[in-house]
């Protein structure tokens, strides 16, 4: 009881107001994220309620799910023909960097996320790094984008000196908001106001997959302490 009175939910903290949220699964049928459109236009108008100004749809780009950046155009030009709110809805993805990446990123085929679409939104596993992470994430640079690391607290290999050498690179990186109320567990949550705290993190989404994950997020509670480094990033 005592501990509630220092914590307030993510809803009273006003950070979903003018919110950007750069990581969703909200494009319908193409990932593991929302499969109807009906499901997307219901997630678009709790947006709407909730004062989120711009939505970034971020379907996975893997070998378990080689979609295609024709593919994603089609499906999200049927999204926004379907929706005529006043949420700004904007397409990149979500790039795994395995073995399907480079031949992509080589061959521009890719969909870079950003206002002035120079960043790559880009992911490992959680468990085990690419053998080359670092090169990877160069190669990127050199390509022209500035990569944009997905959920960090997340990758439960990395450790100090790789978030040294992450902003010594000047890669990007993307909050998860259910890290930060803990909805991936206390490891994870711990890892999210770590970097929070030392002020790593240049943006932040929802990584949102279906609609029932929305109201745990917003009504997580988060510490009061945390509420104004969270309201620091850009959002």
């Amino acid at each position: 009881m005592l501990d509630s009175l220092f914590k307030k939910q993510l809803i009273q903290t006003g950070v979903f107001q003018g919110l950007t949220d750069w990581h969703s699964h909200i494009l319908p049928g193409v990932d593991d994220g929302v499969q109807h459109i009906d499901k997307s236009l219901l997630i678009l108008r709790h947006y709407e309620q909730l004062g989120i100004r711009t939505l970034w749809l971020t379907p996975h780009i893997m070998e378990d799910l080689p979609n295609t950046t024709r593919h994603l155009r089609q499906r999200f030009a049927e999204l926004q023909a379907a929706y005529d709110g006043p949420v700004e809805l904007h397409l990149a993805s979500e790039n795994m960097l395995d073995t399907l990446f480079l031949q992509r990123l080589h061959d521009n085929d890719v969909l870079p996320i950003g206002e002035k679409g120079d960043q790559l939104l880009v992911e490992t596993s959680y468990y085990t790094p690419p053998a080359d992470l670092f090169s990877l994430l160069g190669e990127i640079k050199r390509m022209g984008y500035h990569p944009l690391l997905a959920h960090p607290e997340r990758y439960l290999y990395m450790e100090k000196k790789d978030f040294i050498r992450l902003r010594e690179m000047q890669v990007r990186l993307q909050l998860n908001l259910p890290s930060l109320v803990g909805l991936y567990g206390r490891s994870v949550q711990f890892r999210a106001k770590q970097l929070l705290r030392h002020g790593l993190y240049d943006v932040c989404g929802t990584d949102l997959h279906r609609h029932s994950m929305l109201e745990r997020i917003i009504y997580g509670k988060v510490a009061r302490n945390w509420v104004r480094p969270l309201l620091a990033i850009d959002r």
